[in-house]
């Protein structure tokens, strides 16, 4: 790759001839003398090989090529700042990034609050988030690849911060043959019916949360697909209610009315990486992630707003 001609501080004197008026007025604001911010320009010109700017009375004036080569540098000028101070904090001891996974069934609103109220405070660290299901979050975590997991899974060795529940419900399509019964449906009935099942993302020791021993089984690799099976009359399943809120309005889904255990309520939990301490950017996060989740939705859209 070709090296620059042009360096950072060309640009920022340029910036400073155009935003100040004129090169004495520049000169003022960087601290220099008005012949060496003349020459600093003159130099730029003489290297890119296209003018600038032009005198107009006593008023440096851009060029049409100025106009749109400052326009481009001040991104430049701002990403280089940008790097500076994030070098900065990560000498104090900020990350310059936060490794997250979380279960596909917490809803994604919740992070959503969460990411958009840390990222006024994150100076310039970034999240890496990564979505597992079931034993999925507790290997990722496990291998280290992972500074935060929040899963419903208990987690041997590690201590989690208790959130908030996630109700599950029974649901299949209107017209399945479950809800022409006549009468609630038992656990007798569904093993006799086609159930759709969430694959376990965890390679060492998958799970089959869930599973009634249908003898029908499909196995798919997430839960938005099995409520798009479920709603197209394919079988029935226990989906969280926050992801298929628009089904059962429109009434493509309906709740299974059951003898029991037709609702379910798992706890899920925050963990950390136990083998690393927890920098001020992910403490903040973490801060942030249980506050949304223990916030009711409209106040957690009226917070992050």
């Amino acid at each position: 790759m070709k090296a620059p001609r042009v360096t950072l501080d060309q640009w920022r004197t340029l910036q400073a001839v155009v935003d100040n008026g004129g090169f004495a007025q520049a000169a003022g604001v960087l601290h220099r003398s008005q012949s060496s911010v003349s020459y600093t320009v003159a130099r730029m010109q003489e290297q890119l090989g296209v003018p600038l700017l032009r005198i107009d009375g006593r008023k440096a004036v851009l060029t049409d090529a100025g106009s749109v080569l400052l326009r481009r540098s001040r991104h430049l000028v701002n990403q280089a700042s940008q790097l500076e101070d994030l070098a900065h904090h990560m000498e104090q001891g900020w990350e310059a990034e936060v490794r997250l996974v979380v279960d596909g069934a917490y809803p994604s609103t919740r992070i959503v609050h969460a990411l958009s109220a840390f990222m006024p405070q994150s100076r310039g660290c970034r999240v890496r988030l990564r979505e597992e299901v079931l034993s999925g979050v507790e290997e990722v975590l496990r291998e280290g690849t992972a500074d935060l997991a929040i899963t419903a899974t208990n987690i041997t060795g590690y201590l989690g911060f208790e959130m908030g529940h996630i109700e599950f419900v029974a649901v299949a399509h209107p017209e399945h043959a479950l809800h022409k019964l006549g009468r609630p449906v038992t656990f007798q009935d569904l093993q006799t019916q086609m159930q759709v099942v969430v694959r376990d993302s965890g390679r060492k020791q998958p799970m089959d949360v869930g599973w009634l021993g249908a003898e029908q089984r499909w196995t798919v690799g997430s839960l938005a697909t099995s409520a798009t099976f479920v709603s197209n009359g394919l079988g029935f399943a226990w989906l969280p209610v926050h992801m298929i809120e628009r089904q059962l309005v429109e009434g493509t889904l309906l709740p299974l009315v059951m003898e029991e255990g037709g609702r379910r309520h798992p706890r899920f939990y925050l963990y950390s990486n136990k083998d690393k301490p927890l920098g001020p950017a992910t403490q903040i996060l973490v801060e942030l992630i249980k506050r949304f989740d223990a916030a009711p939705p409209a106040m957690a859209a009226a917070v992050s707003a």
